[in-house]
């Protein structure tokens, strides 16, 4: 059964930019709160208060913190906080998009220049490590209820490879493995977890990997719509998926990339 999303709460890691940010205006437009946490130097901050703004003005309540999603003890200060701001409410959709890793080769003719033990742990940490860690708090809080939702943001390099996206890549494949893991888990309580494949988006994380220009041009070339995955189509389905009390569709990889996957 369709529910409405009116008055409840989507908690985003990473909301400032990108997928969250698109998917946290959409909750809004669907009469939703957000939760946003984001980790934005000074600069940034304009930006997100503005868009903490537009959000409130929809006549919904949004609330963002810039703090380091991946610190465990960010998290211990935050999710009482949170508690305290949903009641019993609850949480009904945690989204985590955090896209933070090193992306350098593995292999490189300058060993100060190839992949290190402590940006491998970075990275996984970050990407991929921190959604069980979340999940476990959010859960001990009884945040989670039955219809709420969890949706991990992954890639095609869960499968694919290019030079420089090998730890990024290992991230996500570990963090499909941590999707099935809890969609098993938390089945019980009427709680799913899914994994959303995008396409290729241009977002400032894209923009940050040398290749992405390649990527891009592939992407493009090989989606049968002709075009590139924009985030509002990963927030149109965040919200789409979120409005069912079905726990049913959990433990899978959702791709949201208008097909591209099937060509490139």
């Amino acid at each position: 059964m369709i529910t409405s999303l009116q008055g409840t709460w989507c908690l985003i890691l990473g909301a400032s930019s990108g997928m969250g940010e698109a998917t946290a205006r959409a909750w809004a437009r669907a009469g939703g709160n957000v939760l946003g946490v984001h980790f934005d130097t000074a600069e940034r901050q304009e930006k997100v208060a503005i868009l903490q703004e537009e959000l409130r003005s929809q006549g919904v309540r949004a609330h963002f913190f810039n703090r380091n999603a991946a610190d465990a003890r960010v998290r211990a200060e935050l999710v009482p906080e949170f508690a305290g701001l949903v009641g019993e409410a609850g949480v009904r959709t945690l989204m985590h998009s955090l896209a933070f890793g090193s992306l350098v080769p593995f292999i490189a003719g300058d060993p100060k220049k190839a992949f290190t033990p402590r940006q491998m742990d970075m990275t996984l940490n970050v990407m991929a490590h921190s959604l069980v860690y979340w999940t476990q708090d959010v859960h001990r809080a009884g945040l989670l209820r039955p219809g709420s939702k969890i949706f991990a943001m992954t890639s095609a390099g869960d499968e694919k490879v290019s030079p420089n996206y090998g730890g990024v890549s290992a991230a996500k494949c570990a963090l499909e493995s941590h999707v099935r893991q809890l969609a098993l888990e938390l089945a019980p309580e009427g709680v799913s977890a899914n994994s959303l494949r995008a396409g290729v988006t241009v977002t400032p994380s894209l923009e940050r990997i040398p290749e992405h220009e390649r990527l891009i041009d592939v992407a493009v070339r090989a989606n049968p719509h002709g075009r590139l995955t924009r985030c509002e189509d990963v927030a149109e389905a965040v919200v789409l998926l979120s409005g069912t009390d079905s726990s049913w569709i959990t433990g899978n990889v959702i791709g949201v990339d208008g097909g591209e996957h099937l060509t490139a």
